[in-house]
């Protein structure tokens, strides 16, 4: 347990170790390093911090991340509108799309269905393919869910609904290993995957 000579520092620390991943120990090294720079950096980190919070949203098409109602990636006349990637979270958009190989869409899920946790299909953004799907005319999705029994039922719901659609379904190559997330994968390992994916065939 670590004694704070300050009641600021405590407080500082108590809500920087509510982030992912960060200890209380690596919070107190940040907020020393906000204590040790000019007070001009902590104005702009607060700044950026609240403009980050107030005026991100999400892409009313596929719910990436947006700077307005329709992200950089779905309103880019480039991409292959004809295929749609689904994975589970903003972070997995970012991972595919640092391998350079993939040009089309996606579609972020929001999570998988797990009972366990609660998580039903009806919590996930899956009317909201679905919808999507009947507006546009998509030729592929591409399943790049996290390869675990969660990742695999969510894919599976989804390929039941769509089952009477004409419509190619595949799924990343398992070069992602069994039970990893794809956030976590290398990019070279992560590009390869995609490359090399196959039909979705599970009945």
């Amino acid at each position: 347990m670590i004694n704070f000579s300050s009641k600021h520092i405590e407080n500082a620390v108590l809500e920087i170790s509510k982030m992912p991943g960060i200890g209380k120990k690596s919070a107190l090294r940040m907020v020393l390093f906000i204590l040790k720079e000019q007070p001009s950096y902590a104005k702009n980190l607060s700044k950026v911090l609240k403009t980050l919070r107030e005026e991100t949203i999400y892409c009313q098409d596929c719910y990436n991340i947006a700077d307005s109602p329709i992200c950089s990636i779905c309103s880019n006349v480039n991409r292959n509108n004809s295929i749609i990637c689904i994975v589970e979270n903003i972070q997995d958009v970012l991972a595919v799309e640092n391998t350079n190989r993939y040009n089309g869409l996606y579609h972020v899920l929001g999570g998988v269905i797990s009972p366990m946790a609660g998580i039903g299909p009806e919590e996930l953004n899956i009317d909201a393919l679905l919808n999507r799907m009947s507006k546009i005319e998509v030729k592929e999705i591409i399943f790049a869910l996290s390869t675990t029994i969660e990742g695999d039922t969510t894919a599976f719901y989804i390929k039941k609904k769509i089952k009477n659609k004409e419509i190619k379904i595949s799924i990343i190559s398992r070069g992602v290993s069994i039970g990893g997330e794809i956030e976590y994968a290398d990019e070279a390992t992560l590009a390869k995957s995609i490359l090399s994916r196959v039909p979705y065939n599970i009945e």
